[in-house]
């Protein structure tokens, strides 16, 4: 199953968070009293984040944290990446053209890691579509971008025909 971790998903609460309070900073116990996410874990995340170039930091009485450029200029894919690493589904593709030897032990008779790479790429460009602002709007917004607004109701047929011996439809 393709999910991100725990601690991706905190960073991306906090971040939208942050977003939303706009010039404000935030500290870190007020991150994790709005949020719900436990301190330690927005502490780490925080630390990651600001690693990244994502937050800055502002110390003093009215320091905290804050978004380093405003949130239309942040991808979703440098928030994952600086939390989780490269986004890629394969151990192979996560080191784009040129993986270290012994990256997988099927490297050298590997016929499928070149789609890998396109794989990879195409989930990459799906979620550098998607920036910080994005993720702050109401659900609608997304609907521009090729994302449902919510999964498509299934067809009903308010006339069902009924069964015959079988399991076929007359």
């Amino acid at each position: 199953m393709l999910r991100m971790s725990k601690m991706t998903d905190y960073g991306i609460v906090l971040l939208t968070e942050l977003a939303r309070a706009g010039n404000e900073t935030r500290t870190a116990r007020e991150l994790a009293a709005d949020t719900r996410v436990p301190l330690p874990s927005v502490s780490k995340v925080l630390k990651g984040l600001q690693g990244a170039g994502l937050l800055v930091s502002h110390r003093g009485a009215s320091g905290g944290y804050g978004l380093a450029r405003p949130a239309e200029h942040i991808p979703l894919t440098e928030i994952i990446t600086a939390l989780e690493g490269p986004v890629s589904l394969t151990e192979c593709g996560a080191h784009g053209a040129h993986p270290p030897a012994g990256a997988c032990e099927l490297e050298t008779v590997c016929k499928v890691r070149g789609h890998w790479r396109v794989i990879n790429r195409t989930i990459q460009d799906a979620l550098g579509k998607l920036t910080l602002a994005d993720l702050c709007a109401p659900v609608p917004r997304l609907v521009g971008l090729g994302v449902p607004a919510r999964p498509a109701a299934p067809a009903q047929n308010s006339n069902p025909t009924p069964a015959t011996a079988g399991g076929i439809h007359s």
